[in-house]
């Protein structure tokens, strides 16, 4: 297919994380309905059947992550999507295939909160949940949408980076962009590049399911494989996958599971750069107040005031090191967020007193504005 003949439609945020995610080669969604991703669920049920796929309408969201779980150690591209107590109702499970390296996907499309909330409006409230909702140190990816081509796109991605390194990955999204339409080109699928999991092979005989490679991560023995998989076990395992309660095993398997995550930012971290050449002022934006952060700049320099716009995909891990960079080179950051200062903590921190950084926070349910962040932009300047 020539890029001119590529196939552009109209399609909302959810709808595009479902296609996205059927792109990248998932065949399994659990999921219990819960607004504002329930569109998620219905176009999988529609989509997963003709392509021998599986839909499953769980009981609850425990039980969905459970299934997904299920599939996913079964050698299936696997995944799940909810919003609010929802998110909350998988924390365990979370910890679960973060702990036993299991392949997942989490598509969290935010709403006001807490607790029940505001079911129809929009939210950033979850942000430090997908990082420390679980116990325990624990790896975990997690990407920031603003747009429903990166609903697209960045799902497909999310899937490759659970692949690869064999964690959980979650896509925070909110109301707005899980339920705006916009127009998008979808690739032609012999473009899209897949990851998949490195799975057990040579002799079974001799294969220790933790038994990792230089890069971290082990081979996966699936069921059905015939390998040994006991390294399911929620405990602490030895390289047989057996129970241990030896500190040094507990020490160095803690370790490798942050490591093969951190020593491997140079695949995981994204982000995008606009107008920060000459700037004094930036925006870090994430999410959908990333749509309102590119008029303000555009009206700021109309009038002469020297803004541009810092745009974070990855969020976990956090981007030190860029963040840094950025507080280097302007004077003033400002953080529009839909919380009470979840990121905005992580980017003081990373400053370091380099540049001024500014919050601007919004909670009661509506989007943050261009008007809004231009005021700010005006103020702090």
């Amino acid at each position: 297919m020539k890029s001119s003949e590529k196939k552009v439609v109209f399609i909302q945020g959810n709808e595009a994380c479902a296609e996205g995610a059927i792109a990248a080669g998932v065949r399994f969604f659990a999921g219990y309905p819960i607004t504002p991703s329930s569109e998620i669920a219905h176009t999988m049920a529609r989509r997963l059947p003709p392509l021998g796929g599986v839909f499953m309408q769980m009981e609850d969201e425990i039980g969905s992550l459970g299934a997904v779980i299920g599939a996913s150690i079964s050698g299936t591209k696997a995944m799940t999507a909810t919003s609010a107590s929802g998110f909350t109702l998988m924390q365990e499970f979370l910890g679960y295939a973060s702990a036993v390296e299991i392949p997942c996907l989490i598509v969290d499309i935010q709403r006001a909160g807490p607790m029940g909330g505001m079911a129809t409006r929009p939210s950033q409230g979850d942000v430090m949940q997908a990082r420390w909702g679980t116990h325990g140190d624990h790896p975990v990816i997690a990407l920031a949408i603003s747009s429903a081509a990166e609903m697209f796109n960045l799902t497909i991605r999310g899937v490759n980076l659970s692949e690869r390194f064999r964690v959980p990955v979650i896509l925070l999204s909110d109301e707005v962009i899980g339920h705006l339409r916009e127009k998008i080109e979808l690739p032609d699928p012999e473009e899209i590049q897949l990851v998949h999991r490195k799975r057990a092979q040579g002799p079974r005989e001799k294969f220790e399911p933790l038994d990792a490679p230089e890069d971290g991560v082990p081979p996966m023995a699936c069921f059905g494989d015939g390998y040994r998989a006991s390294g399911y076990t929620s405990m602490i395992r030895n390289q047989l996958g057996d129970p241990s309660g030896d500190p040094k095993i507990q020490d160095f398997l803690m370790r490798r599971l942050h490591n093969k995550v951190y020593k491997h930012l140079d695949e995981i971290l994204s982000w995008e750069e606009f107008h920060l050449e000459d700037a004094e002022i930036a925006i870090l934006a994430y999410g959908s107040p990333f749509r309102s952060a590119v008029r303000a700049m555009k009206t700021a320099r109309e009038k002469g005031i020297k803004v541009g716009i810092w745009k974070a995909i990855t969020i976990w891990p956090f981007p030190d090191q860029p963040v840094r960079a950025l507080a280097a080179k302007v004077s003033k950051i400002i953080v529009p967020e839909m919380n009470l200062g979840q990121l905005f903590y992580e980017v003081e921190r990373c400053a370091c007193g380099r540049a001024e950084v500014f919050p601007l926070q919004r909670v009661d349910g509506n989007p943050i504005t261009a008007q809004e962040i231009l005021k700010k932009i005006e103020e702090v300047r």
